[in-house]
């Protein structure tokens, strides 16, 4: 059997085009939110929603993985991802922006649940050769 990629894993082209729009968002707000407390909480903040997707990613989802982690993870850090945008966005923007990133978040959790359930289906991925 071969291995599901990125291109054949569920959701699609629209869910991965929301799913990156809510987590530029998160990058921008989430470190805007918090540099009126602390310059370190900003830049940290930055470090942990652009590096932990980077560094842990389960096997069949993307194409290179630095550390294979289950499906659950995966899923656990785009929900991190969108929690960051909406309670960011709404800590440090206007209430008609902050709307506007609620709806792209809930757009997003719509059209990433078939990649969540697929993820979720098996602890690596459907396919996936790591235990």
């Amino acid at each position: 059997m071969i291995s599901p990629t990125p291109a054949t894993a569920p959701g699609g082209r629209t869910a991965a085009a929301l799913r990156f729009t809510t987590e530029l968002v998160a990058w921008v707000a989430t470190p805007w939110a918090l540099s009126g407390h602390s310059w370190l909480l900003a830049a940290l903040s930055v470090v942990v929603l652009i590096g932990l997707p980077t560094v842990f990613a389960t096997p069949g989802d993307k194409a290179q993985v630095i550390v294979p982690v289950p499906g659950a993870v995966t899923v656990a850090l785009v929900l991190l991802q969108l929690g960051a945008a909406v309670v960011s966005s709404w800590a440090a923007w206007p209430t008609p922006v902050a709307a506007l990133v609620s709806v792209l978040a809930a757009a997003a959790v719509a059209a990433e649940t078939p990649r969540w359930r697929w993820l979720t289906g098996n602890g690596f991925g459907p396919g996936a050769d790591t235990p």
